[in-house]
């Protein structure tokens, strides 16, 4: 779950990073306060556990990356990614509004400190991938860390880049989020976000081709600095 405010949703979903040239998304929600649910009901999705929860007198649906959880437990959770009219395709479900969070926990004290360790297991992991993944550039194409270095010279511009999986969510606003990396990187920043209809697995090795879009707003506190839009394999 990358800093995946669930997306997780966008792992989800996705609910993790972004805002001020983060290459995540940010959530519009910035209460960063521990909160306790009684959980209601439970069902479990192929990607995400989607739970009927109760606070402070009011009933809301969350969505967190598969866990184990039972009706009449309580839980704790902390940041969390509100959608609004959220289309479910593994339950078939709409929901009026769902709240992605991150993780959930039996204890209170619990989700600052594995947000903080899970940050930087994160980074850990974005240094070791870096230093492993080495991709050539497709014929004709531009590597990774020249997008992020040149970002502006590219915007509303079709690239092409080849790079390895690292990372996919699936069906998020009608769409998968995919992130690739190359072994390249510029300031730092190596993982680039491509949204598309097209379906790869982690660990492939893919070309991709897509429009260039900076500081896109997609809506439900989605703002991405730097995302590749529409792409398709080649």
């Amino acid at each position: 779950m990358m800093r995946l405010l669930y997306l997780m949703v966008l792992s989800v979903v996705l609910l993790a990073s972004c805002n001020k040239k983060k290459d995540e998304y940010k959530s519009l929600s910035n209460n960063a306060s521990v909160h306790q649910v009684k959980v209601k009901e439970v069902i479990q999705g192929g990607t995400y556990t989607f739970i009927l929860a109760n606070e402070n007198d009011r009933d809301f649906w969350m969505a967190v990356g598969k866990t184990e959880v039972k009706a009449d437990d309580v839980v704790y959770y902390q940041n969390a990614l509100i959608m609004k009219d959220f289309e479910s395709k593994e339950l078939d479900r709409t929901f009026d509004e769902i709240l992605f969070v991150q993780e959930i926990s039996k204890s209170p004290e619990m989700p600052v400190s594995k947000v903080k360790d899970s940050l930087v297991h994160k980074r850990k992991e974005a240094l070791q991938a870096k230093d492993t993944i080495q991709v050539d550039p497709a014929p004709g194409g531009i590597t990774i860390g020249e997008l992020f270095k040149n970002r502006s010279k590219y915007e509303n511009k079709k690239v092409l880049i080849r790079g390895q999986v690292i990372k996919v969510n699936s069906a998020i606003m009608d769409r998968n989020w995919v992130h690739l990396k190359d072994g390249t990187s510029n300031d730092g920043k190596s993982d680039m976000t491509f949204t598309t209809l097209e379906e790869v697995k982690v660990g492939e090795i893919v070309t991709l081709e897509g429009t260039v879009a900076l500081d896109k707003e997609y809506g439900a506190g989605y703002v991405y600095p730097l995302v590749v839009e529409g792409a398709t394999l080649k």
